[in-house]
């Protein structure tokens, strides 16, 4: 008896569906100063209803919806971290300040003792806008 030849299918592409182009993020950057916050507001509210831990990696930003991801990178050390922006504040008027960082996110740049660093941000996802803001 004779073995049977075993059946091969090529699979071919399906000319009906439109391919999509690669869409890339679009991504915000801005460059300034940031600042830090910590024991004197941990356990408070935050702008966004969450409670403040200084422990962990939260942001500041006056504009930025609450939710968004950044990406913030000290320029003296180039160590970066991610935050999430979970407050509001007036960062002040003219003195270049673009962000206040949680007391571990400014540890991780190195610059509790500064207190100031400047830094690069990249806005990596958007949060979503909530209508009390």
């Amino acid at each position: 008896m004779a073995t049977p030849t075993p059946v091969v299918a090529y699979a071919t592409p399906d000319m009906s569906v439109q391919s999509q182009p690669a869409t890339k993020p679009h991504h915000k950057f801005f460059r300034g100063i940031a600042s830090w916050y910590g024991s004197v507001f941990n356990g408070r509210k935050t702008a966004s209803g969450e409670t403040f831990n200084m422990y962990d990696m939260t942001a500041c930003h006056p504009t930025l919806p609450f939710g968004s991801m950044v990406r913030v990178v000290n320029l003296r050390n180039r160590k970066s971290v991610v935050v999430r922006i979970t407050d509001r504040g007036d960062l002040g008027t003219n003195n270049g300040r673009v962000i206040d960082l949680s007391y571990a996110a400014a540890e991780k740049l190195q610059m509790t003792q500064a207190g100031l660093a400047k830094v690069s941000l990249e806005v990596l996802s958007m949060g979503h806008p909530a209508s009390s803001e």
